[in-house]
């Protein structure tokens, strides 16, 4: 057994926010309580000044596996995850090949019960990820896909979009939606605006994801179906969101740490690092996301981890690819953005990183509560640190070398202790 003493417990579902202990008894949260003593405990983790969460949920990250495992592969991801505070993360489908039949739903599924954390998948909405046919969602989730989604492709075809909807809606899973139309961007990963005229670019227009936004709030009124806009990076986007959702939409939404946090101008410093679809926009953009952020039309924070090699990122800017990576960082960055800033109380940070995740993809997880499994993130919210020595094979990172706050220190997933910074003799036993 492991016990977890003086810990500030934060649990946005109960609304728990106290200092308190938690026994753990193989994978299981025995009890919570205050001055909990019981034989037989192996281990002893004095959480004082610490703040105990459930283990943080991301539903949008690419692992490269299989394909392109050179970038990432699933135990390099799942190590990374676990060092950001993650116990389960959700994997997109444009893998090589293509997560749209059994053999790789089952490839990934495999290899996720090898990580130290939970790994799931979606499965592509099209066959191929051309936008053009529809896989068998019914059998693709018999196999075990918990969603699906063409993420890194918009859905061009209408019907096809209303068929994956209606299809999604009948099976209860959710559908996730990259929503950037082709023939609003001349070149992708910068926006259309002040910096890419200043590099002599032109970019991927606002306009490219509202109206694809616009039309699929518009789906998901009429189908009824669980929609996730994924990636949110304008404030009309924001809007037409917040519309739909006042109608009755079933619609999620996420914002990813660097939307919040970045904006067009950080291509200037970071080159092909600030480099990612939908583009970074601009400040009154970001402000709009933050809004979003608080008033819950944007209910998910997802980092859209995505690797690359540094040689790919090396290339002229619009030959490299867009992406970074954001696993290792995206609760700190939540925290010295949003709740240093002002703009969200630390229960409301954890919300959409913990139960508004799970509710999405109807898992059991992202609570602290007797009788669940113990999936537990325990972190200094004060402690400062640098961002360096990734656990990703990559490192394409517009936030390395930045001094960021908060520091996750304990990462459980399952009752098992799957990261630890936090070695002090006289505070872990």
């Amino acid at each position: 057994m492991i016990l977890i003493k003086n810990g500030r417990v934060v649990d946005p579902e109960s609304k728990r926010d106290e200092v308190t202990d938690i026994l753990i008894d193989g994978e299981i949260i025995k009890k919570i309580g205050k001055n909990i003593s019981e034989p037989n405990i192996g281990k002893i983790i004095d959480a004082s000044g610490m703040i105990v969460s459930p283990g943080l949920i991301d539903v949008h990250v690419h692992f490269r596996d299989p394909g392109f495992t050179y970038k990432e592969d699933i135990l390099s991801g799942s190590k990374a995850a676990a060092k950001g505070g993650f116990t389960t993360v959700i994997c997109m489908a444009n893998t090589n090949p293509a997560a749209d039949n059994e053999e790789v739903i089952q490839y990934i599924i495999n290899e996720g019960k090898k990580s130290p954390i939970n790994v799931l998948t979606t499965a592509a909405i099209s066959v191929g990820l051309k936008g053009t046919e529809l896989v068998n969602m019914e059998q693709l989730k018999s196999s075990g896909a918990v969603g699906f989604t063409d993420d890194g492709l918009p859905i061009m075809n209408i019907a096809v979009a209303i068929d994956a909807m209606e299809t999604a809606k009948i099976l209860n899973v959710p559908i996730s939606f990259h929503e950037e139309d082709p023939n609003l961007i001349y070149n992708s990963g910068i926006n259309e605006g002040k910096i890419s005229e200043k590099l002599g670019l032109k970019g991927a227009l606002k306009e490219a994801e509202e109206v694809m936004v616009a039309r699929d709030c518009i789906l998901a009124l009429k189908t009824k179906a669980r929609v996730n806009i994924q990636h949110v990076s304008s404030g009309e986007s924001v809007d037409i969101i917040r519309y739909a959702k006042l109608k009755g939409a079933d619609i999620y939404a996420e914002a990813t740490p660097h939307h919040f946090a970045l904006t067009e101008e950080a291509v200037i410093k970071y080159g092909t690092n600030a480099k990612m679809n939908p583009p970074l926009r601009t400040e009154e953009d970001r402000l709009a996301i933050i809004g979003g952020l608080k008033d819950n039309t944007i209910n998910i924070i997802a980092t859209d981890h995505a690797p690359h090699s540094n040689e790919e990122k090396e290339r002229e800017f619009y030959k490299a690819p867009s992406g970074i990576i954001g696993l290792e960082t995206s609760l700190s960055i939540g925290i010295t953005y949003l709740v240093k800033e002002g703009y969200l109380g630390i229960a409301e940070l954890l919300e959409k990183m913990t139960i508004n995740p799970a509710r999405l993809y109807n898992l059991e997880a992202g609570r602290i509560k007797e009788g669940v499994t113990a999936d537990l993130v325990l972190f200094d919210i004060n402690e400062k640190w640098t961002v360096d020595n990734f656990l990703s094979k990559s490192s394409n990172s517009p936030f390395s070398g930045h001094e960021l706050q908060g520091k996750v220190k304990i990462t459980l997933c399952g009752g098992r202790i799957v990261y630890n910074d936090y070695q002090s003799a006289t505070n872990y036993i």
